[in-house]
């Protein structure tokens, strides 16, 4: 597939601001800070069109990317939805438990043609915020991927017993878990191809 154009088309705060137009959904979920919004700019080829900063919390809405891609000579649109992340940020008790009301909301509403990617950080276990949102997921039914993101942090040959610590803590086969890096795109084909496939 090939990512052709990519914009944000909507930040919200409540199920009236999301974008009238429904399109399959591919929605990114993780703790503050994990990487989300680089591995947006990274499948569309854009430095800066999902909003990144060193400090966990940057993302306080619930941000919808239009993405137009060419599959095989098709035209397929889609939106990637870039969730506030979970669990720490420098920020009040009142405005994390806005988030998770926020993703909430969002979850239980447009339930159809929603694909979850549930992104964590290759280098540490699953923490409890982790495995409390991917059994929220399970139980809902919704189709999932988990990204062990951040790969270039941790050696190749260290990945395995990495991916199956965080396999064993989420109770998935560690081969079913991407090891991704926004800095040298290791992944990125695997990523691609896992969009193409939820699309046809």
């Amino acid at each position: 597939m090939k990512i052709k154009q990519a914009s944000l088309l909507a930040s919200a705060v409540k199920k009236q601001q999301y974008p009238e137009r429904k399109l399959p959904e591919i929605v990114l979920l993780g703790r503050s800070n994990v990487g989300k919004s680089s591995l947006i700019n990274s499948l569309v080829n854009r430095k800066n069109l999902a909003r990144t900063s060193g400090s966990p919390g940057k993302t306080r809405l619930l941000n919808f990317y239009l993405v137009e891609s060419e599959i095989a000579s098709n035209q397929r649109e889609f939106y990637f939805v870039d969730l506030p992340g979970y669990g720490y940020a420098k920020v009040s008790q009142s405005e994390r438990s806005r988030w998770l009301e926020m993703i909430e909301e969002f979850l239980s509403s447009r339930t159809d043609d929603k694909y979850c990617w549930q992104v964590v950080d290759i280098r540490h276990k699953p923490s409890e915020q982790d495995l409390i949102m991917h059994r929220i997921l399970v139980d809902a039914g919704y189709r999932i991927l988990v990204i062990a993101n951040k790969a270039d942090k941790v050696s190749r040959g260290a990945r395995p017993s990495q991916l199956k610590v965080i396999g064993e803590a989420l109770q998935i086969n560690p081969a079913e878990i991407i090891a991704f890096s926004s800095e040298n795109n290791d992944g990125k084909q695997q990523l691609l191809r896992a969009v193409e496939n939820y699309l046809t």
